[in-house]
């Protein structure tokens, strides 16, 4: 099997020329796995109740709630990242989700994907694990 690096081959000025969407689409699965990798690691549960569980996790409000509380740690290229995406018109939004939160939510999604695919690994890590503490405090 390929590193994961290896899977990736767009280059940096060809991800920086892709739709916002197209990162929050990438950052959606990363974030879906790392929640569900993080669950299977620190619960006992079955598949259904994981399900329940990680949904807690991953829905837009929550993420939206996460965004905003880990926006002082982002650097200002990171802050960019979530303004092109935040602002991006996007014709979908979720049955259980206003507006303002699907937008916050989606931006978090891009930021995660960006450095995903600009195989920034390390940070990806600083800014998942930031956003599972922040989880932990959201109502």
């Amino acid at each position: 099997m390929k590193e994961i690096e290896e899977l990736i081959t767009k280059e940096e000025k060809e991800i920086n020329l892709m739709s916002p969407l197209v990162w929050a689409y990438v950052g959606d699965a990363v974030y879906e796995l790392y929640i569900r990798t993080h669950l299977i690691n620190t619960t006992n549960q079955n598949a259904h109740n994981l399900h329940v569980e990680s949904t807690k996790y991953v829905k837009a409000s929550s993420q939206a709630q996460i965004l905003q509380k880990i926006m002082p740690n982002l650097t200002e290229e990171e802050q960019d990242i979530v303004r092109r995406t935040r602002n991006v018109h996007n014709h979908h939004l979720p049955k259980n989700s206003n507006v303002s939160d699907y937008s916050y939510a989606t931006a978090l999604e891009g930021l995660i994907g960006y450095v995903y695919l600009t195989k920034q690994f390390h940070r990806l890590g600083e800014i998942l694990n930031l956003a599972l503490v922040e989880n932990k405090n959201v109502k």
